[in-house]
């Protein structure tokens, strides 16, 4: 019955080539904050920066203090290497340069 308030979650932080991920079950109410703290991410990977603007749930936005649901993803993004709309733009000039020929 103690399970039945425990929440299936799982946090993950991916890169190019590899992956920290670990699945925990935390108590009902916790928070992104709590799963995070409980993964162990920050001592596996303390040379990644973990900010409120780069967390999401299932590819939503989420912040430190999102309660999460049973079966919940966190997930911590990287910075973006170059600005969507700059690479938008980038492609934009190539394309525009491959039909001139």
């Amino acid at each position: 019955m103690a399970d039945a308030m425990r929440l299936a979650i799982s946090v993950i932080y991916a890169e190019a080539g590899r992956a920290f991920e670990v699945a925990l079950r935390l108590p009902a109410g916790a928070t992104v904050a709590d799963a995070i703290a409980k993964s162990g991410v920050r001592e596996v990977r303390p040379d990644i920066e973990i900010r409120a603007d780069r967390l999401g749930i299932f590819s939503r936005r989420a912040t430190f203090e999102t309660r999460l649901r049973d079966g919940d993803r966190v997930e911590i993004y990287r910075p973006l290497k170059v600005d969507p709309k700059e690479a938008r733009r980038l492609r934009a000039k190539i394309q525009s340069a491959n039909e001139r020929g």
